[in-house]
């Protein structure tokens, strides 16, 4: 129980504590009746006296109680079987909805710093592994314990001599199973982490396929997966080849145990202290005992490697969670889009800052835009907006209220996104539009949808606003994602919008009636305008021309070309370029 990971495995087992009951109940009716078959054999055999001289009577008793005992032993196997299947997958289950739930509530940062496909591996392929080690573990590991346990008892009550020759040589098998699970801890440990990288590497090639081709980069990432292939079949083959030693070994132990038991036995019985049926019990008794020895060596390496997956899924589990809301924090209501940053400072780095002093009203109805080049922090400032990350110092506000102090659901809510990498869930187009208003009727679907100039499009495919559409749009251009994305903001209204690049993916035509559509539905809501194109944000109220960190202009179109400075630049470059 030293280990901490086993001791979180049975903080979750504790829910199942009246099938862990049961389970262990059927178990040690098994045991028992598997342990007392073999005295009903020997009794048997007692009573084939010799020729001409057999008790039928007490022989046919014997047969009965015996049938009787392997009915009444398949059924408790059953039931102990049943149960360890509820109570593994019922354990996963609830294993895997806290890992879920505990993704929900990580920071942003923690999401950004890790291979998507390294977290999908936890929550699926090394939840899996656990779950196989564990169901071993309660199918083979408590009837193995009840067996050695129930044996020795039962060779002790029958004679005390040959059941010392077991003891002495028992030992033998602990040692053997000790030294391999040793070695397979970590080499199954190493395979899970090197598993892990290629899920991410395969995620990542297939995610970006088209990049790889444009760029002929296939070789190289054969290359890469072919190393990373190579090192995963070299850790597997030897956690296998330290964990195929546990069989041959631990069965060598026990031949010399039953080879103990049967010499032993065999001169006891010339002597006459031991009876030819008891004998053949003792002998049974030797199988039975030495058997679970074998089960558990190799339950030993299976939860080895369960264990190190539990010990990555725990990881997961023990990250530190987005700072939760304040006791005190209020929902924001009645909210009319005045919002103020007053001198903040940003860093992901604690030694490379990226915003400093940085300071913006932005008051009902105001559209703002931002722009720079690329890395001055335009994203990073509507990720403090949205709080998916906490200005390091200084404070952001909206009524007049510390975003910090308010809660982040009523926050989000009155926000709304149109970015440039479009999401769209699995389901029908209608659900996807509905998703930021539910409750929404289908006329008022389909109205955003003609604000957003969708429904040409959705009207087209098969079933109009009822067809399903794959992960991430399907088939659907990501124009046309684009759209559909739009139309969900068109739906929900909410006071307050950021549009990062919301129509990079749209033709020029559809693109200038988008923007009349935005200017209806920005209309007495403050907007964030993040842009790239110059040309998209001239009738922005307020353009905040920003540059490693900083808010180096500010002001309306016409004043900013007037000034000549940094936004002048960027202007004519972008149409010199044309």
């Amino acid at each position: 129980m030293k280990n901490p990971v086993i001791k979180r495995i049975f903080v979750y087992i504790k829910n199942y504590r009246l099938s862990v009951f049961l389970s262990l109940l059927f178990a040690t009716i098994t045991v028992v009746l598997s342990l007392y078959i073999p005295i009903l054999t020997g009794d048997g055999v007692d009573m084939l006296l010799g020729e001409g001289n057999v008790d039928f009577e007490g022989l046919f008793t014997k047969i009965f109680m015996i049938i009787c005992c392997v009915l009444v032993m398949a059924l408790s196997q059953w039931l102990m079987s049943h149960l360890n299947n509820k109570i593994t997958f019922g354990v996963v289950k609830d294993i895997r909805e806290d890992v879920f739930e505990k993704i929900q509530n990580l920071p942003i940062r923690y999401i950004d710093s890790k291979a998507y496909g390294d977290i999908v591996n936890r929550v699926i392929s090394d939840v899996d592994t656990f779950a196989d080690g564990l169901l071993m573990g309660f199918t083979q590991f408590f009837t193995g314990v009840l067996t050695i346990a129930g044996t020795l008892i039962f060779m002790l009550v029958t004679n005390v001599p040959i059941a010392l020759v077991v003891v002495c040589i028992t030992p033998v098998s602990f040692l053997v199973a000790r030294f391999i699970s040793g070695r397979t801890f970590t080499l199954f440990k190493d395979q899970s982490v090197i598993k892990a990288e290629q899920a991410s590497l395969t995620e990542e090639v297939i995610s970006n396929e088209k990049a790889v081709k444009a760029f002929a980069k296939e070789e190289y990432f054969i290359e890469r997966f072919e190393k990373i292939n190579e090192e995963l079949k070299n850790v597997s083959s030897k956690a296998i080849f330290y964990s195929s030693l546990t069989n041959p070994c631990t069965r060598f132990v026990n031949s010399l145990v039953y080879a103990g038991v049967g010499i032993f036995g065999a001169l006891l019985a010339l002597s006459g202290g031991i009876s030819v049926g008891r004998l053949s019990c003792f002998l049974s008794y030797a199988n039975q005992y030495t058997k679970p020895f074998n089960e558990i060596s190799g339950v030993i390496t299976e939860l080895q490697n369960a264990l190190a997956c539990a010990g990555r899924i725990f990881e997961i589990l023990d990250e530190k969670s987005e700072i939760a809301d304040a006791e005190n924090a209020i929902a924001l209501s009645d909210v009319k889009g005045n919002v103020e940053l007053k001198d903040v400072n940003f860093h992901y780095l604690e030694d490379k800052p990226l915003i400093e002093h940085l300071n913006l009203k932005a008051e009902q109805g105001m559209r703002v835009a931002i722009v720079g080049p690329t890395g001055c922090g335009k994203t990073t400032l509507i990720n403090l907006l949205m709080r998916f990350f906490d200005v390091c110092d200084g404070s952001v506000s909206v009524e007049g209220h510390d975003i910090r102090n308010v809660t982040r659901y009523s926050l989000r809510d009155n926000f709304g996104m149109v970015l440039q990498e479009t999401w769209l869930q699995e389901g029908t187009v209608l659900e996807n539009i509905r998703m930021g208003r539910p409750e929404a009727t289908y006329e008022e679907v389909v109205e955003a949808a003609k604000k957003a100039h969708a429904h040409s499009f959705i009207r087209r495919l098969p079933k109009g606003y009822d067809t399903v559409i794959g992960e991430d749009g399907g088939a659907l251009s990501q124009g046309q994602k684009q759209l559909l994305c739009i139309a969900r903001i068109m739906l929900s209204l909410p006071p307050m919008l950021i549009l990062d690049e919301a129509t990079s993916s749209i033709d020029t035509m559809t693109e200038q009636k988008i923007q009349n559509a935005f200017r209806l539905m920005m209309e007495g809501r403050t907007s964030f305008i993040v842009a790239h194109r110059l040309s998209t944000i001239r009738e922005s109220d307020v353009i905040i021309v920003m540059k490693d960190g900083h808010i180096v202009e500010q002001g309306n179109h016409e004043e900013l070309l007037q000034n000549k400075g940094f936004y002048y630049e960027m202007y004519t470059s972008e149409y010199a370029l044309v």
